[in-house]
């Protein structure tokens, strides 16, 4: 065959087939002329999943009768006239493809009017073959109708989805360009049905719970950081309230709604010692920056990004989350870190299977561990409740204001603490709570090169194969960090002749073995959820050094270890993400006895 030149509609139509995937693409393109425009109200409605009719309106500029014949052309745009236009791009759409595109496989109609002009105007494309403008009735605005899509191209036609999947695709998508501009009312139809009514006049809060529902924006943390040309704001979802699969991550940069590999992976390691592993967080955030500093034409849906200095943004991104998430501590007004969740039950089974497996640490250490003796444990008997030292407050006492966690008043089942709060009962998981306090410790004394530590009298010598001793030996520096001394006895030998002093000396082998145990498996390739070598090395550290099931606390030990917790960051969640504690309020108690009724 030879070579030529190819007619005006096939290349159309072979644009369209990267701009215009499904009828989701084509409602994108469309909204983001109508925000282009200077919208303040757009109203979608969708038939058939977006096949039959995909109409949208907004009152913007409008587009000028003299114009509309231009705006079908491929590469005729409003948006940039030259290159230096093009390296600082603050609109949405640049490119001059869509409209020519959408008319190439469907049936399109644009009508419009301009502010001030007397009357509007419209032009219809049918499949590329495009006829005159004439003037039509239209408010200040412009109204652009898809009909048929890709009635022209049925091989396109044959991928197209169920309408109820096509229309999934659309209300996410909505729901996220809702999501990039509060200031706008947003509303969509399917049919006679209203899926989704976003007015402006709602706010960030009431878009919030539009499109994330009211216990999203009830919980949310909000997050706001700003440095030199760069700002960072937005609300992240809380980590005991995560979701099984990633569809409420929503990323806008510079208003533009993106899915962006760099943003995602600070998030995810900002969350990553507080979220379980194979769970997702919800968020939507914002990251505004100079455009100079950020390429948008980088994929035929501008759908990423490229940033002039990837690293600097990620770490900017990455500690703004962090230091977020550590404020996810014991409050007065917080909400209960547990309230729960339908995967509550399966992690509390491994919960409590891992720690009725694992000894404890029996005599304190300031600080790490509680501040009193722990007596020996007493195994509750099957079926009858186990609380130990069910001791009233001394007067009655409430405690105090600054205690948002209350007063121990006693165990249960050897795994939970009762307190009295002001407004009603708190639950504590006791391991859980120590296992982060001693995680926070344990990283701040990392980081400050003043790990305490006890040189033993005669070395733990741990069997183990060669390729696994090789392995860990890799990971010597983290032991250092950690307060351990370690190296090779022999070929299959390792020895530990230094630990850190939070491990208890009447059982520092056994702890010790399990530790190195746990990062064998972990090198292994079963990795744990902390990504950080360090982080995860200390984490398992802490899990196996917190106090565990089925042993006896004090009123003292417990009461110690809640104001522990009210001071310790991150302190809602466990390493592994799990809940800590949860509330009970007075008002919920007299509900569930149908007191006042």
């Amino acid at each position: 065959m030879p070579i030529r030149v190819l007619p005006s509609e096939l290349v159309d139509q072979i644009a369209a087939g990267e701009v215009i995937e499904r009828p989701a693409s084509v409602v994108k393109e469309l909204i983001e002329n109508s925000l282009d425009a200077g919208a303040r109200r757009i109203e979608v409605e969708i038939e058939r999943g977006g096949v039959a009719l995909i109409r949208v309106r907004d009152d913007g500029a409008g587009i000028a009768a003299g114009e509309l014949g231009e705006a079908v052309k491929r590469h005729a745009t409003s948006k940039i006239a030259s290159l230096e236009d093009l390296e600082a791009v603050t609109t949405l759409g640049f490119r001059g493809e869509a409209l020519p595109s959408i008319g190439s496989v469907s049936r399109l109609r644009i009508a419009s009017r301009c502010e001030g002009a007397g009357q509007g105007a419209e032009i219809q494309v049918d499949g590329a073959e495009v006829a005159a403008v004439r003037p039509a009735a239209h408010p200040q605005g412009t109204t652009v109708e898809v009909r048929d899509l890709f009635f022209n191209v049925p091989a396109r036609r044959k991928f197209v989805r169920s309408d109820a999947t096509e229309l999934s695709h659309i209300v996410r998508l909505v729901e996220r360009l809702a999501l990039s501009r509060v200031d706008v009312s947003f509303r969509l139809r399917h049919g006679k049905h209203l899926l989704l009514d976003a007015p402006a006049a709602g706010g960030e809060a009431g878009r919030l719970e539009a499109v994330l529902g009211s216990e999203f924006a009830a919980e949310a943390v909000a997050v706001h950081h700003a440095a030199g040309p760069v700002t960072f704001s937005g609300w992240l979802g809380l980590p005991t309230r995560s979701r099984a699969q990633p569809d409420r991550q929503f990323w806008f940069v510079n208003g533009r709604s993106v899915r962006d590999r760099l943003l995602m992976n600070a998030v995810r390691l900002a969350y990553r010692d507080v979220l379980y592993h194979g769970r997702y967080p919800a968020y939507a955030l914002h990251l505004t920056l100079d455009p100079k500093l950020v390429d948008v034409n980088a994929h035929p849906a501008k759908l990423e990004v490229r940033f002039r200095d990837s690293r600097q943004i990620h770490d900017f991104v990455f500690r703004a989350l962090e230091r977020s998430l550590a404020a996810t501590a014991p409050a007065a007004e917080a909400t209960p870190a547990a309230r729960g969740p339908a995967w509550a039950g399966e992690l509390h089974a491994e919960s409590r299977a891992s720690a009725a497996a694992l000894p404890l640490h029996e005599r304190a250490r300031d600080p790490w561990a509680l501040h009193a003796l722990v007596r020996e444990p007493v195994a509750p008997a099957s079926g009858r409740l186990s609380v130990t030292d069910a001791v009233p407050m001394e007067g009655g006492v409430l405690p105090a204001g600054d205690q948002p966690l209350g007063t121990a008043l006693a165990q249960l089942h050897g795994v939970y603490i009762l307190a009295q709060s002001r407004d009603g009962l708190v639950l504590i998981d006791m391991h859980a709570a120590h296992e982060r306090i001693l995680y926070e410790r344990l990283k701040a004394e990392r980081d400050r090169g003043a790990v305490p530590t006890q040189l033993l009298l005669t070395p733990i010598v741990i069997d183990m194969k060669g390729h696994e001793l090789a392995a860990l030996l890799e990971q010597r520096d983290d032991f250092e960090r950690a307060g351990f001394e370690i190296d090779a006895l022999g070929p299959t030998q390792l020895a530990v002749r230094r630990v850190p002093a939070v491990l208890d000396s009447t059982d520092v082998h056994a702890l010790a073995s399990s530790l190195v145990h746990d990062l064998v498996l972990d090198t292994d390739g079963h990795r744990h959820h902390l990504e950080a070598a360090a982080d995860r090395f200390l984490g398992t550290l802490a899990c196996r050094s917190a106090i565990h099931a089925n042993r006896r606390l004090t009123l003292p030990e417990m009461n110690a270890l809640l104001r522990q917790m009210e001071s310790t960051e991150r302190a809602n969640q466990c390493n592994h993400g799990r809940p800590t504690w949860t509330r009970l309020t007075l008002e919920q108690l007299d509900q569930l006895f149908l007191r006042g009724r």
